[in-house]
């Protein structure tokens, strides 16, 4: 069952086009992954999924399953970030975009709110149902950084965290608006390879644990290789291959399109 489609999105900024004729569908369950060049439309694929652009032309269909379990398609082209997110979307980003001076806690409590039944008014009254919204908050946001790893953390400033546990709590920060789709946004990017060994663990015990579908940009092949079920690969904006893990590898175009041709060799 498809979760997300792309129909046909073209993203078109004056006479470049960043993003030409994109065709993708992730399933339900699923860990897909976006690769490319530098420069390859990669991240602006991202942001108009997630509604920071709105495509010059096609469709964003998203097919979450609601309250009841029941599966509707609804076309999200163009709509805001924080109605995408409320539908059941969360992304991270490449550049790491934590509140530093906040607190571990604060920084997933943050992401919280759009999931709270009390009002403004009656969080500053302190009314019981404020109150206890509150107190559930909290525990959910313990129970979360407990499972990522970061509880014992959660009275420390975000800035104080090292590199690979600031990026861990950006995805708690995301998963903490209950998505039922993560995209994440070069995840090991600046990463060593201890930390990206520890992020390829904690992708996976995602996937289950939570039971998630996981659209990834990445460019550390290593990792894409090793967990992805379907890869999309991106060149000059177009898809010019995509298939498994083996398929991809093999591929003559996106050998050339990673490694290049030798112009001193004739066909």
């Amino acid at each position: 069952m498809s979760l997300l489609k792309t129909e046909n999105v073209v993203m078109q900024f004056g006479g470049v086009v960043a993003v030409n004729d994109l065709n993708i569908d992730i399933k339900k369950g699923e860990l897909a992954a976006l690769i490319g060049p530098n420069g390859a439309g990669k991240t602006t694929a991202f942001n108009v999924i997630t509604g920071v652009y709105a495509p010059t032309k096609g469709k964003v269909l998203f097919s979450p399953v609601d309250s009841v379990g029941v599966t509707n398609e609804i076309d999200i082209t163009a709509r805001k970030p924080n109605k995408i997110t409320n539908l059941g979307i969360a992304r991270t980003f490449q550049n790491i975009r934590l509140f530093k001076e906040l607190t571990v806690m604060e920084n997933v409590l943050v992401a919280t709110h759009q999931n709270v039944d009390f009002n403004f008014l009656s969080a500053t009254l302190r009314l019981p149902k404020a109150i206890r919204g509150e107190l559930k908050a909290k525990q959910d946001c313990e129970l979360l950084l407990d499972r990522m790893g970061l509880i014992d953390l959660k009275d420390e400033k975000a800035s104080s965290l090292p590199y690979g546990q600031q990026r861990h709590l950006e995805i708690a920060r995301a998963l903490a608006t209950d998505p039922q789709l993560l995209l994440l946004d070069e995840p090991a990017a600046g990463m060593n390879p201890q930390e990206t060994d520890e992020l390829t663990d904690l992708i996976l015990k995602l996937k289950t644990d939570f039971g998630l579908t996981i659209f990834m940009i990445e460019h550390h092949m290593d990792l894409v290789m090793e967990i992805s079920d379907h890869i999309y690969v991106l060149d000059f904006g177009c898809t010019i291959a995509k298939g498994t893990p083996d398929q991809i590898q093999n591929d003559p175009k996106v050998i050339e399109a990673y490694l290049g041709v030798d112009a001193d060799v004739e066909d």
